[in-house]
């Protein structure tokens, strides 16, 4: 009896530990072979990406190799991803929300970062408000962030599309153009913003993210074929991600000059923008993206990217937002 017995026991921690490594296999996908490609472009609030790639934590979570290849302009990230060049993406959610509505097959799997102050409209010192700037020239890169960002000013001001001049140009040299005297309003992200804001100190910042916090938010996004074939290295780049915000919260001096190094900047010139901008980490995701970021944040960015015109369809968040990755 007793040996009948402890036979059962046997069986049943075996059992049990086999149903534990299942689980666990079943969360944790082995990572795939082979390259990830992953598309950034020169903003901060995509630093963590730089942090990862510098302190070796892509291998670390099992990536054979991650090429991190970089963009200026949304829209040829947006051409990579629709080529399959690309794997995956560090975009806006307004972008990750235009590409669903051309049908172009992308899930949004984490919540990167929220800019506050990195993201603004600024104007010569003549300037006073959002309201001054009725019948005005301003500089800004059509489709992205400052797009979002202008509308939702101008909403907010009450005034109308028609009633600014529309000066369209890459974010990159609408703050040179705001310093040359071109146009007397800008709208950009750092380091051009503190760029333009260094060498005329008499610039007023007239509307940024922190009026409409969220408003200015960035998501991953990945191919769904890349999901379904290569969950393990979707994983391994979601979890690489988490580490190295945790990372840079330890060692934030440190991975400053990493992330700055890799935007084209120096920690002194970006200090404040670095202040400006929040970084998500797995647990923060955990609760955020398909909570509050999917029910308040999300149909809140669709509005504004609507009225924009940067996306023609509504969009439904539930088929827009793949949690799984985070929620382990």
């Amino acid at each position: 009896m007793n040996q009948l017995l402890k036979t059962g026991v046997r069986y049943l921690v075996s059992a049990c530990a086999l149903a534990v490594a299942a689980t666990t296999w079943a969360a944790q996908p082995s990572v795939e072979p082979g390259t990830l490609k992953l598309g950034v472009e020169p903003w901060l609030g995509y630093g963590p990406v730089h942090v990862a790639a510098a302190q070796g934590l892509f291998s670390k979570h099992g990536l054979e190799k991650v090429d991190v290849i970089n963009f200026n302009e949304d829209k040829d990230i947006n051409a990579g991803l629709a080529s399959g060049q690309l794997d995956a993406a560090t975009i806006a959610t307004h972008t990750a929300m235009g590409m669903i509505s051309a049908g172009l097959p992308v899930k949004i799997v984490m919540l990167l970062d929220q800019s506050m102050t990195a993201d603004a409209v600024i104007a010569g010192p003549e300037i006073k408000s959002i309201k001054d700037l009725k019948g005005k020239d301003i500089a800004f890169e059509e489709g992205t962030t400052s797009d979002i960002l202008l509308h939702t000013a101008l909403a907010r001001a009450g005034l109308q599309w028609s009633d600014i001049n529309p000066v369209p140009m890459p974010a990159s040299t609408a703050g040179g153009a705001l310093i040359a005297g071109r146009v007397p309003v800008a709208v950009t992200y750092e380091p051009y913003l503190t760029a333009a804001r260094q060498q005329n100190p008499k610039l007023n910042l007239l509307f940024s993210g922190k009026d409409q916090p969220g408003i200015v938010s960035d998501v991953l996004v990945v191919r769904e074929d890349v999901i379904k074939k290569r969950p393990g290295q979707v994983q391994a780049l979601v979890n690489a991600w988490g580490d190295a915000v945790t990372h840079y919260r330890a060692n934030t001096i440190a991975d400053r000059a990493i992330i700055s190094k890799a935007v084209g900047s120096t920690p002194e010139d970006l200090a404040t923008a670095f202040d400006g901008v929040e970084y998500y980490d797995l647990q923060q995701n955990a609760h955020e993206l398909t909570g509050p970021f999917k029910q308040t944040t999300f149909p809140m960015v669709l509005k504004a990217a609507l009225a924009a015109g940067l996306v023609h369809t509504t969009v439904d968040a539930n088929a827009l937002i793949d949690g799984q990755f985070v929620n382990h």
